[in-house]
């Protein structure tokens, strides 16, 4: 090769690599050891050819191989983008002002972040996500859109899930009032090929199909049709957005060696970090990039969280202090190029000061979001490796959907769900539990108010354990804010990470963990009742009756998984009001 030509190939590699975006990993002394001996093992066994080969020995052997198809996706969907181009211009020429995402975890997740985070382009309808049975949520978002001018995108791999379906089959009939038999041509179908929803979406004559890979597990899938399609339908530029996809790809490939690649790197210190206690993994968005920490729960909790083992994302909760923290921490800062927060910064610094891990990601701009993806992809599946599990299940997720199938049925057989007594009720709250928990909790002094049973419950919390907030509620501003209020309470006050999930979207994301991880949570489950109920096409249970049997099937799993769990019922269906005196009893037991 001559030197001029060196030289240019030089100066595109270099190119190449400014395009990336830069990452830094900060460790104490002993965990920085611990890493570079790991990166060490992991290129003496060849690690990143082993993946790149889909061995299924590089995991547990147990048809890992099967779930692989993430890693080539992004070549063959830039093979696809005719396709989606010509979707994105028939949106564009219909004129819609809306596109609603009806879908669960992996399928609404990624769509939520792009939506979210690259947004809209000029001139292109708002995407608005779907993922929750809750009543008050289904209605906010009918108030939002304008059935006439609206898409539906359905988006469900295995198209047997039930959320989407009843999604479905909600706005279905909600069109079919206003079009009559041109319902269809205002509805998309993603899945798999082969499935009860391809079946559906061509039995209602939907406008369009779009096929995922059945190689790749929906957590995986932001960079295929199921993340792609709802993308185009807002006009995002997927070219774009893949051929920088294409850099970090070529940055995680397996001619590069663990220490100089970046989703191995991150994967391997997530690892090494969790080892040695530090197994919170702590997710710290500039503002800009606030909601990416949802897709990443989705991913790292339903990866790792099983056989009693897992990594446990936190997300959206705020800065504290350094004495704020235990030592089962370490911290992502995701910043947006021309978005920091010199406030979070210096929080940040003060942090990695104390002696806590801190990694350090700087996005370019957000339509580098798809490297993202693909370097928390690589880093997940890494990990996963490192700690001993399959990556690629979710063996706990069914266990919900069948407890909560069992009670919906019975619903459909009665007209009533199985009743359930409280251990606990006074006035507008009651309070739920097995009777194991519930004796735990008497001996710690739980009796005759809400405070004592609150108190009892937290402080059933030690070292290394998390609290999470398990919301059967709507999911808007007001009530994250309320529960963020309480998350910051219990941290502050026993120094454990804490979680929020709003139910049932959590139920497909990080309920894996939650009940297949190890059995360091503590879970407060709130539910209300809905005086109004909101009748689903075709069925007997109402979405309200969906909601509370899905939070009783999640109750059901945890106290089987022997878990510390107590659930706050609002019976009268003021969930503010309920709020406001379940946060007050939480402020009250931690003094």
């Amino acid at each position: 090769m001559s030197t001029q030509l060196q030289d240019e190939v030089g100066r595109t590699a270099d190119a190449a690599t400014d395009q990336v975006d830069p990452q830094a990993i900060s460790l104490p002394a002993d965990l920085q050891q611990q890493l570079q001996s790991t990166l060490d093992s992991l290129q003496d066994d060849r690690a990143v050819s082993r993946l790149w080969n889909k061995d299924a020995t590089f995991w547990t052997n147990n048809e890992e191989t099967k779930w692989l198809g993430w890693l080539d996706i992004v070549d063959r969907e830039l093979a696809n983008l005719a396709e989606y181009e010509s979707f994105a211009s028939e949106v564009r020429r219909e004129g819609f002002s809306k596109v609603v995402l009806l879908g669960m975890g992996g399928s609404s997740l990624g769509p939520e972040v792009l939506g979210e985070i690259i947004g809209s382009a000029k001139g292109a309808p708002r995407l608005h996500i779907l993922d929750s049975t809750d009543p008050a949520q289904i209605r906010a978002l009918e108030a939002a859109i304008e059935i006439k001018n609206t898409l539906f995108i359905v988006s469900s791999k295995s198209g047997s899930t039930l959320e989407p379906n009843i999604f479905k089959d909600y706005f279905f009939a909600r069109v079919r009032e206003a079009l009559g038999d041109k319902a269809g041509d205002r509805f998309v179908a993603v899945t798999d090929p082969g499935s009860a929803m391809e079946k559906a979406a061509r039995n209602e004559n939907f406008r369009r199909i779009f096929f995922g890979d059945p190689a790749i597990g929906g957590r995986y899938s932001v960079l295929s049709a199921f993340g792609l399609t709802p993308a185009a339908a807002i006009g995002i530029d997927l070219q774009h957005l893949l051929a920088l996809t294409q850099m970090m790809i070529r940055a995680c490939g397996a001619d590069v060696p663990p220490a100089d690649n970046p989703g191995v790197l991150l994967g391997t210190a997530f690892a090494v970090a969790a080892r040695a206690g530090r197994d919170k993994v702590t997710i710290i968005p500039s503002p800009r990039l606030a909601d990416f920490g949802a897709w990443a729960e989705q991913l790292i909790a339903e990866s790792t969280g099983k056989n009693g083992k897992a990594l446990i994302p936190v997300d959206d909760e705020p800065l504290g202090t350094p004495e704020a923290y235990g030592a089962d921490r370490i911290f992502v800062h995701l910043t947006l190029s021309g978005d920091r927060d010199l406030a979070q910064d210096s929080s940040i610094e003060a942090l990695e000061n104390a002696g806590h891990p801190v990694v350090r990601i700087e996005v370019k701009s957000t339509e580098h979001l798809g490297q993202e993806f693909y370097r928390w992809e690589i880093a997940t599946a890494i990990a996963g490796a490192l700690i001993g599990i399959n990556p690629f299940d979710q063996p706990d997720v069914e266990a919900s959907k069948v407890k909560t199938r069992e009670l919906t049925n019975a619903y459909e057989k009665s007209g009533t769900l199985p009743p359930e007594k409280p251990v606990f009720a006074a006035e507008a709250i009651q309070i739920y539990t097995d009777e194991k928990n519930a004796e735990a909790l008497r001996i710690a002094g739980a009796g005759d108010d809400l405070l004592s049973w609150v108190k009892a419950h937290l402080g059933r919390t030690g070292a290394g354990d998390y609290v999470a907030l398990l919301a059967y509620i709507q999911r808007d501003g007001q009530h994250i804010e309320a529960l963020r209020e309480m998350r910051i309470a219990i941290r502050d006050a026993r120094r454990i990470a804490t979680c929020v999930g709003f139910g049932p979207r959590f139920l497909h994301s990080t309920g894996q963990a939650y009940k297949g991880g190890p059995n360091t949570g503590v879970f407060l489950q709130i539910t209300t009742a809905h005086p109004d109920a909101l009748a689903i096409p075709g069925y007997c249970a109402d979405f309200g009756i969906v909601e509370a049997a899905q939070a009783r099937g999640d109750m059901g799993v945890l106290v089987e998984r022997d878990r510390r769990v107590m659930r706050v019922h609002f019976a009268d269906g003021n969930v503010d009001g309920g709020l406001k005196q379940l946060s007050g009893a939480i402020a009250r037991a931690l003094h």
